[in-house]
């Protein structure tokens, strides 16, 4: 159906080119590109047979960019690369009409913060060029968005609360180790928390709110309520929400780390002179920790992660608990890669496909909950990630 470019050889943009690679019918010609071509060829030959072809490209080079997509003339590039290169990819699918997709929002080097709007502000941008762009189209931000489209769509006819519960179950046999990249990662769970709840934001210390909650086939695991993305599009999505929470699963081995992180000042994003040399400490320390794309050949466990929601039906009141269990075993065996890059990954490809078969497609700039959700979730359960669904049942929230 069309030619796709993929930015960024991490784990997320392996996962995302093995399940490309799995279906030619759509993906006629594939392209993955990095700024270490290495990567992208260490990448294409696990896949063989000619499939994938490579380029080396500086994501934050907008006119770099330009060059790689008209010499590539790609339908859709699928941005797997850092949060801060978003802008600049946009720019060069704006400049050589292209297509847009990726998997987080832009943030600033110079600050952790997490907001749409930088990307929003594109929106009649791409809607005057035909350009389409889909943003947050991982697991979480992304399915879980989806996953709310679906309970709007189907079982309710207002949603109230939702809290988005993310559990990783998994033991990767590291003293500490971060899931993805560890300067994306550090950042985005020492911030201050922040939730919706009647019409304005609640700012919380990190970690201040926490309980144990459930989860299939785990059990319970302490949460902690953190700031996560997909809320701010949520919230202006389904209006008639009076709170909506993110919740994340840390273990306490995890959090003495980055409290000793934080406290020795090794989370600072802001740059410090070390003999004669600029350095950014988060940068630094990113270095030194394991790789999380090779986290995966030890990786046990699961994770689970789903949306926890009440709401009226039919005048009555209801509460609704989807979520998806992924194997980091399995997915390792499949792609290589740990659980959490494969979650992120393959919702990538399933967003990407319905791009190409015509279904997310119309001029402008959206978040994956403005689409129809039931041809998604169908993907979803061929692709790899099968969903479950709970109802009226004890939230726990």
């Amino acid at each position: 159906m069309g030619r796709v470019l993929i930015i960024g050889a991490g784990g997320v943009g392996t996962v995302v080119v093995h399940k490309v690679a799995q279906n030619p019918e759509v993906f006629t010609e594939v392209m993955l590109a990095s700024r270490t071509k290495s990567k992208c060829d260490a990448i294409a030959q696990t896949i063989g047979g000619g499939k994938i072809q490579t380029a080396q490209v500086d994501a934050d080079n907008v006119e770099d960019l330009i060059r790689l997509f008209n010499s590539f003339k790609p339908e859709l590039v699928i941005n797997v690369a850092l949060p801060y290169q978003d802008l600049t990819i946009m720019d060069a699918c704006l400049a050589c009409r292209v297509n847009y997709l990726d998997t987080a929002n832009y943030e600033p080097k110079d600050e952790a913060k997490y907001e749409y709007s930088w990307q929003w502000a594109y929106q009649d941008k791409f809607k005057e060029a035909g350009l389409t762009a889909i943003l947050g189209c991982g697991f979480d931000p992304g399915v879980t968005s989806v996953f709310t489209a679906y309970a709007a769509k189907h079982h309710f006819d207002e949603l109230h609360t939702l809290d988005i519960v993310d559990c990783n179950a998994g033991d990767h046999g590291k003293a500490f180790a971060t899931n993805f990249n560890p300067e994306i990662n550090i950042r985005e769970v020492t911030q201050k928390g922040k939730y919706w709840e009647n019409g304005e934001w609640v700012e919380t210390e990190p970690h201040e709110i926490h309980k144990p909650l459930n989860y299939p086939n785990i059990g319970a695991k302490e949460s902690y309520v953190i700031y996560h993305e997909e809320l701010e599009s949520l919230v202006k999505n389904f209006p008639t929400l009076k709170r909506a929470r993110f919740w994340m699963t840390f273990g306490q081995e995890y959090l003495t780390h980055l409290r000793v992180i934080q406290n020795i000042g090794m989370a600072r994003i802001d740059p410090i002179i070390y003999n004669g040399v600029e350095i950014v400490p988060i940068q630094f320390l990113k270095a030194v920790l394991p790789d999380p794309g090779e986290l995966g050949e030890n990786y046990t466990g699961e994770t689970s992660i789903g949306c926890r929601i009440t709401g009226i039906k039919d005048g009555k009141e209801r509460t609704y608990y989807i979520y998806n269990n992924c194997s980091h075993e399995a997915a390792f065996r499949e792609t290589g890669m740990q659980g959490v890059s494969y979650t992120t990954g393959v919702p990538a490809m399933i967003g990407a496909m319905m791009f190409f078969k015509g279904i997310w497609r119309k001029p402008g700039v959206f978040n994956v909950e403005e689409f129809n959700p039931d041809p998604f979730m169908e993907q979803l359960n061929i692709h790899g990630l099968p969903w479950h669904e709970l109802f009226d049942i004890d939230l726990e929230m």
